[in-house]
């Protein structure tokens, strides 16, 4: 592998920091490249000039204030925001969907100021399904998302356009949200890493609320974990948010008791590979003198069950709610997003109340488990990235969809009900040279410890990344 395959958006910024590349020059790599992967799907609006301006200003501000300058950490690092989630302007979002407009562009969320702040310049957005309701991200409007590493397979979803373009190297770092393992999931089908911070620690405003009843998240998808930790630590902190900010705890010093979860049970059971993955990572960190903690599937199946129909119940009512808001004819929506629609509409307020309390006792149940260990180490996918296409959007059977979705990430939503961090990482190949992807769960306010225990297992140089960065010289 070439230096300039194992970039990452750290690498970027250090170059241009130096001067051995502008940041206009960094941009017309990412475009470049961006146009000549059309191909991948990863793309669906492309604003070149919005991003060479962001380029240029950075540029010049590098001149006249070279300090201010380096106290951005991605200082003029090309982006992608995601076509789903908190706006970006100038970037207009249609959540994967013909019931909006591609015109205009709402003003930066607080996040979306927070990537700017950091030195980040979004020059377009990244295929999502629609309303982000797949672990594929195949939207009718298109583009087909494939994935880089093996284009006959899924990117995954909701994230997939930012999997797939960051894996492909047209950006180094991308934007993107977790609702149900949308940052996880395509992190693990494209081999990167992927961090879902717990609730309440990421900005949330203005205008975006007690969005999915709290249990979406936003962040990044990143080729490295140095990565993952300088962009949390860029952006973190709920200052308008319905949450209260979280205080993060510091990493633990010492021997860690690392619960230990291989088995996924035999309605959604986990390929062999990818369980001896998560047992390899456990070695790893039991050599380090961490304790080993095995928990079986009895010891977490009815909060992962439970967590799977409370994420349905939330999605179906919020996108009633929204079309409802909006006054949108759902009639141009894709069949299986108007039955999550019509699922939602049919909710009592007693079925949804009974929903959002068996949050709060999922979510105590999952906390609890806290208690007996420090993190838990799981696979991410029960199998390889599935084929383009095995999550279709032509039928109005919810729960099918649901089941397919928890058959290929079982262990995605509960992390999202439950409101834990929870990160991902690959830890391998298969033998078709795809990702083992494992997965790190921890309590609230433990992100910075899934973040140095990923750093170690990514220090075992399991994987290499096969594309180079736009924008790093080979």
């Amino acid at each position: 592998m070439s230096r300039a395959a194992n970039a990452d958006a750290t690498a970027l910024a250090e170059a241009i920091r130096r001067g051995d590349v502008t940041s206009v020059e960094a941009m017309q790599a990412s475009i470049s490249l961006a146009n000549e992967n059309g191909a991948l799907g990863a793309v669906c609006h492309l604003d070149a000039e919005l991003g060479l301006k962001a380029a240029r200003a950075l540029d010049e501000e590098r001149q006249r204030d070279p300090d201010r300058f380096s106290s951005r950490p991605f200082a003029g690092v090309p982006t992608l925001a995601k076509d789903l989630g908190g706006p970006f302007a100038g970037l207009p979002v249609t959540a994967g969907s013909r019931l909006f407009e591609r015109s205009g562009g709402d003003a930066d969320s607080d996040l979306a100021a927070r990537f700017r702040a950091a030195g980040f310049c979004p020059f377009g957005l990244t295929t999502s399904p629609e309303f982000g309701l797949s672990l594929a991200s195949e939207p009718e409007i298109g583009p087909v998302c494939r994935n880089p590493l093996d284009p006959s397979r899924t990117a995954g979803g909701s994230s997939g356009g930012a999997a797939a373009a960051v894996a492909s190297g047209i950006v180094s770092l991308a934007h993107a949200t977790d609702a149900g393992g949308s940052i996880r999931v395509p992190a693990a089908c494209c081999g990167l890493v992927g961090l879902k911070p717990g609730r309440g620690v990421m900005p949330a405003g203005p205008g975006f609320g007690n969005h999915l009843g709290g249990i979406a998240s936003e962040l990044a998808v990143t080729r490295s974990v140095r990565d993952a930790e300088r962009v949390f630590e860029a952006l973190r902190g709920n200052t308008r948010g319905p949450y209260a900010d979280v205080t993060l705890t510091a990493p633990k010093t010492g021997s860690l008791r690392i619960g230990l979860l291989t088995d996924t049970g035999p309605r959604h059971p986990t390929a062999p590979e990818r369980r001896q993955a998560v047992e390899d990572a456990a070695r790893t960190l039991e050599a380090d003198g961490h304790a080993i903690v095995p928990l079986g599937w009895p010891r977490i199946q009815q909060v992962v069950d439970r967590s799977g129909e409370i994420f349905g119940d939330i999605v179906s009512a919020n996108l009633a709610a929204l079309v409802g808001a909006l006054k949108l004819d759902i009639v141009r929506a894709e069949t299986l997003t108007q039955a999550f629609i019509m699922r939602g509409r049919a909710l009592s307020a007693t079925e949804l109340w009974n929903a959002l309390s068996d949050a709060v006792l999922a979510s105590r149940d999952l906390w609890r488990l806290f208690d007996e260990v420090d993190v838990v180490l799981t696979p991410m996918l029960s199998s390889a990235p599935l084929p383009v296409g095995s999550f279709p959007a032509d039928h109005e059977d919810t729960e099918l969809h649901l089941d397919r979705m928890a058959a290929f990430a079982p262990l995605a939503a509960v992390a999202n009900i439950a409101g834990v961090p929870a990160i991902t990482l690959p830890f391998g190949e298969d033998d078709n040279g795809l990702p083992l992807p494992v997965q790190i769960m921890g309590p609230m306010g433990g992100e910075l410890q899934l973040i140095a225990l990923a750093g170690r297992l990514e220090a075992e140089g399991r994987w290499q990344h096969r594309y180079p960065v736009a924008g790093i010289a080979a």
